[in-house]
């Protein structure tokens, strides 16, 4: 140990998480992501990527990055309200509102910086969040950091957010939620959220991870009264479904234009290179275009609802999207599992707290179109086998 006390302090806190079976390692992946991959240079059929329609790959959108290479070169060069906001941003940023049905839209470098980015905008200390408990962290770390005061309800129980909002006393309300929540696979009511923010004059901010690019024809999650409110704000991480990099927030023109001003993760940080923006559209184009990869992906969750949902020893939570968790119970089982599955050359991460509650320990399955249909039967059958164990 060092004779440094902080230092010392972290290295018995490292050598804890060992001991509780909580210290993470990084998986060295050494080929392009897909259904097929190579991990510590061995061959996998990964179901632990989020790049649900395998768009992460896709030549389409390598030729549209490579082409912007040639023309524009590689970095942005400067902050966008500076000289580094370009065309291919604008463009994107334009598709993408048409796209999802908003007015207008504003590209951030990722999720975590757009929620910290509207947040911090739209709040103060006169403000209140309420939030869902399962909740992405980076929504929970923005609402901390806004300085309004954070109200969380339990999972889905819009009963008790009714009840927190009739109680508040702030000027400004915004109710945030993940449209699917990322551990549990599950989809937000977004018409009745909407009705309670309607009553009580609050935002509706919605992140959609997970369901852009899926769900309702790849629009993602929004309901056409989601469309149409000037209190509704949506966020698309561009990562997962479109296969890509950043995200982009989609609202009324007025507050795209005040974020562009306010939101200091997008002011105070050089833009993205202008390359991910053409991948960007060339994405959106197979998305928009890309009804046979999501009926694709729809028999495979069907297949994997069918086959896993009747296990005589861990309980497949209900979810119709591409993420759908075996639930184990504890940290140690959940990563034997998972490394009796790997043993198969089947990769499926075990989600461990303190990402899942105490007991909630679970195997994330995460599929997609790429997968064929062999191979989401190979995992049933695996997953069969050892339950019956």
């Amino acid at each position: 140990m060092s004779d440094f006390g902080a230092l010392a302090r972290i290295q018995q806190g490292l050598a804890q998480l060992e001991a509780d079976r909580l210290l993470r390692q990084r998986p060295l992946l050494e080929s392009a992501q897909g259904a097929q991959v190579r991990v510590g240079g061995r061959e996998l059929v990964s179901f632990s990527s989020n790049d649900y329609l395998g768009l992460a790959n896709d030549p389409a959108l390598a030729r549209a990055a490579v082409a912007a290479i040639g023309e524009y070169g590689v970095g942005a060069g400067a902050s966008h309200l500076v000289t580094g906001h370009h065309r291919l941003h604008h463009e994107f940023e334009q598709a993408f509102a048409a796209f999802v049905g908003k007015p207008a839209a504003l590209l951030f470098s990722t999720g975590y910086m757009a929620n910290l980015g509207v947040l911090t905008a739209l709040l103060t200390r006169h403000g209140e969040v309420f939030a869902d408990r399962l909740n992405h962290a980076s929504l929970n770390d923005a609402a901390q950091q806004c300085g309004a005061k954070f109200t969380r309800h339990a999972h889905a129980d819009l009963g008790q957010l009714e009840s927190q909002l009739k109680k508040s006393a702030a000027r400004d309300k915004l109710i945030c939620a993940d449209l699917v929540f990322s551990m549990d696979g599950d989809v937000a009511d977004v018409d009745r959220l909407l009705a309670l923010a309607e009553a009580h004059d609050a935002w509706l901010y919605l992140d959609d991870a997970h369901g852009f690019g899926v769900l309702n024809d790849g629009r993602g999650g929004l309901t056409a009264a989601a469309r149409q409110s000037p209190r509704v704000i949506y966020l698309a991480t561009l990562g997962k479904a479109a296969g890509v990099f950043g995200a982009a927030v989609a609202a009324h023109a007025d507050v795209v234009a005040w974020l562009a001003q306010k939101a200091r993760s997008y002011v105070y940080t050089t833009a993205t290179p202008p390359l991910l923006a053409a991948a960007l559209l060339a994405s959106l184009q197979q998305i928009a275009a890309g009804q046979a990869r999501r009926d694709r992906l729809r028999r495979h969750i069907q297949r994997v609802r069918e086959g896993l949902g009747a296990l005589p020893r861990w309980r497949l939570m209900p979810s119709a999207t591409p993420i759908q968790p075996l639930l184990i119970g504890e940290n140690a089982e959940a990563l034997a599992v998972s490394g009796k599955l790997l043993e198969q050359g089947l990769l499926v991460p075990a989600i461990r707290t303190p990402t899942v509650p105490r007991g909630g320990a679970r195997l994330r399955i995460s599929l997609s179109a790429s997968h064929s249909e062999a191979e989401v039967g190979r995992l049933v059958s695996a997953l069969a086998r050892l339950a019956a164990t």
